[in-house]
């Protein structure tokens, strides 16, 4: 077997048994061969306490105000500039909070729910569950009609704290979860107000209603002493349900939600980015999700400044503006959209423009391919064109992140030209925290990959015979096993399911496919459900193609679909609108985008036209290439139940909605091949 750079062999491969498959050695990453790294706080109450210490008077948390401005005599209201408060300040509401929860007869161990788009109330909140030994249930209604009352009951949560925005939506539940939750906080939004009838609709039914300025001032008049956490203790349980089945309670403890924090400083200082008290993260991913609730952990740790967005991702561009991030963390479909509109931009940009793009970007691709960091690759064009892209970003990013789901090849590349900083893409799952693996910054070879494990991760692949995944093969390829501080405790109340998942010796089954590259990186190529087999017995993965098929830029989302009972794959497309308005206008084809463009068959036939191009670019073999598109141009989304809040599409309910167009699309396809036979038969 190859030597792998950046990965410690620490335990021998493990052998096939009746039970288990085989499975490729332990690794860890080689810069912990010695021993994991460690920090001077054991659980997020001390992490919080310590920052507000060392820094009382640095930025804490912030948000931008909303401004009167006067236009051709009429009043509206503008985001102002981003306004923080200091530690210090925070730190007082945190003990308000935390001290009018126990007022109110909230216990140590029990669950407080928080519901709404990320703010600095919402972070409050939390913190004051981790200084009274509280373990925070972040809500969602993402996760399906009925979830805000399932997480409720299931969680047995006593309180809640929610948005005025969303305090509609909880009303709606509240019926049906008076058994334990008692409380209701609310805090208002600079572009909404709970209205007097909203509030009362909770209190007539039986519920203790604050806002939070009530709340605050409810902690002043009652203070009380902290109850400090154990680094065993739960932190939270977050609820996820994966592309299918009910919400899980994925349960984290204060360690491993502090082994996550490691990680990212870790991380840092072993290569050389450097990230510190005087540096701000912009936060707009859910904080109900692990990935960015490790992230604002870690910046408190720092003494750094979190700038929390609007809430519009129509307005994220300026938000990001303002805030002049040093850290850009984002998930694939927000690459997926930079990519396409810069992209757009730059092809309908003047010819000078667009060649002199063209020329740097293939420059100094060119020279990070060879190996060249970001800085030394191409600095000319960097001053003269990159830096402006990178302006439209504050122009102080240090570092960006892609999570949640791998991101499309040429979308990666292409950030690494324009960002002008490392682009890194990482991999972790909420039952690990989110910190499992990250590819190194300015190493070329770990594109496209996710990198080696961080340093608080143990892994190994497991082989997959139904799939020919051979852990042990000279190219290892199998499910990825994950052991680490970091990962969680267990499913809360089902015992059952972290079973199907937990090897008694602390191995989590993620249930990804993925490659061990010669360097020590992984690649997820897809997941245990994601492959099927088609008629002809050949075997797809799914995920992989579809990332392919992104890269045509007619396209804004794509989803593939074939079964072991036909021979071929077939799609439906949400096309990118911008650009296929502007193809129709130069084509000649007329008409409403919505109510016409996307069911004339010369727009279909171009559609499918631009995914076998980039189908044939890739080098798709046959049976890989779709045969046949339907076009819809309504997202796919989380509200309609297509996508996990995470992004990823939820293939079950998606063949639920287009399963008479896939039949449509197979008979038509049939249909075509018996005319095709005729005409054979009748030359022959």
């Amino acid at each position: 077997m190859p030597t792998y750079k950046y990965l410690h062999e620490c335990e021998p491969a493990r052998p096939a048994t009746a039970d288990t498959p085989s499975a490729s050695p332990v690794y860890r990453s080689v810069y912990v061969k010695d021993g994991f790294p460690t920090v001077d706080f054991n659980t997020l109450f001390e992490m919080f306490e310590q920052a507000c210490a060392k820094y009382p008077n640095n930025e804490c948390l912030g948000k931008r105000e909303m401004e009167e401005k006067a236009d051709k005599g009429q009043k509206t209201f503008v985001a102002g500039p981003y306004r923080f408060q200091t530690y210090a300040e925070v730190q007082k509401d945190v003990v308000q909070v935390a001290s009018a929860l126990r007022a109110l007869g909230v216990e140590p161990s029990q669950r407080v729910g928080v519901f709404g788009v990320n703010c600095p109330e919402w972070m409050i909140a939390m913190q004051a569950c981790n200084r009274m030994s509280l373990h925070c249930v972040p809500l969602y209604d993402t996760l399906g009609e009925n979830a805000i009352e399932y997480i409720i009951n299931h969680s047995e949560a006593v309180a809640v704290f929610s948005s005025s925005q969303k305090l509609g939506a909880l009303t709606k539940a509240l019926p049906k979860t008076k058994e334990t939750l008692k409380v209701v906080v609310y805090w208002n939004t600079p572009t909404h107000a709970a209205s007097p009838e909203a509030v009362k609709a909770v209190e007539e039914q039986g519920y203790k209603v604050f806002s939070f300025e009530d709340l605050l001032k409810l902690g002043a008049e009652k203070p009380a002493d902290p109850v400090p956490p154990k680094p065993t203790d739960l932190c939270t349980i977050m609820y996820t349900s994966g592309t299918t089945g009910a919400p899980k309670g994925v349960t984290l403890t204060h360690a491993a939600v502090v082994a996550a924090v490691n990680t990212a400083a870790s991380y840092c200082k072993f290569n050389n980015v450097d990230l510190n008290h005087t540096d701000r993260l912009l936060s707009y991913l859910p904080l109900a999700h692990i990935f960015d609730r490790v992230n604002e952990e870690w910046f408190l740790s720092m003494g750094a400044a979190i700038g929390y967005w609007q809430g519009d991702v129509l307005k994220l561009v300026d938000d990001v503006a303002a805030l002049q991030p040093s850290l850009f963390i984002g998930v694939p479909r927000v690459f997926d959209r930079i990519y396409t509109r810069i992209s757009a931009q730059i092809n309908t940009a003047s010819f000078l423009k667009r060649s002199l793009f063209n020329w740097g970007f293939n420059r100094k691709s060119f020279f990070l391919k060879q190996g060249c960091t970001h800085t030394k690759a191409a600095p000319f064009f960097d001053k003269l064109v990159f830096s402006k892209i990178a302006a439209r970003f504050g122009g102080k990013i240090k570092a960006v992140v892609s999570g949640g789901a791998p991101l499309a090849p040429h979308v990666e590349d292409f950030l690494r030209v324009i960002m002008c900083a490392p682009v890194v893409q990482g991999y972790g799952l909420t039952e690990t925290s989110a910190a499992s693996f990250i590819a190194s910054a300015d190493v070329i070879e770990h594109a496209a990959t996710v990198g080696p494990p961080t340093p608080m991760t143990e892994f190994r692949l497991e082989s997959v015979p139904d799939m020919n995944c051979d852990a042990l093969a000279e190219v290892p390829k199998g499910e990825v096993l994950i052991r680490g501080a970091a990962n969680f405790s267990g499913y809360y109340k089902d015992q059952e399911k972290t079973d199907e998942v937990v090897e008694k010796d602390g191995w989590f089954h993620t249930g990804d496919i993925a490659i061990l590259t010669k360097t020590g990186a992984i690649k997820i190529v897809d997941r245990k459900k994601n492959i099927f087999k088609l008629s002809q017995g050949e075997y797809v993965a799914v995920e992989a193609l579809e990332s392919t098929y992104k890269k045509a830029t007619v396209v804004e989302q794509v989803w593939v679909y074939g079964n072991s009972f036909e021979n071929c794959l077939v799609a439906v497309v949400v096309p990118n609108k911008e650009v296929i308005t502007a193809w129709a206008q130069e084509a000649g084809v007329k008409g409403d985008y919505d109510k016409d463009l996307l069911h004339v068959p010369k727009v279909n036939d171009y559609i499918l036209s631009e995914l076998v191009r980039v189908a044939k670019e890739d080098k798709l073999k046959g049976y890989e290439i779709v045969k046949a598109v339907h076009l819809d141009s309504v997202q796919f989304s989380v509200e309609e139940d297509l996508m996990t809040p995470s992004f990823k599409l939820r293939r079950p309910q998606l063949q639920a909605k287009y399963q008479q167009q896939i039949d449509a699309m197979y008979a038509a396809l049939k249909k075509k091949e018996e005319g095709q036979q005729d005409k054979e038969k009748t030359r022959a």
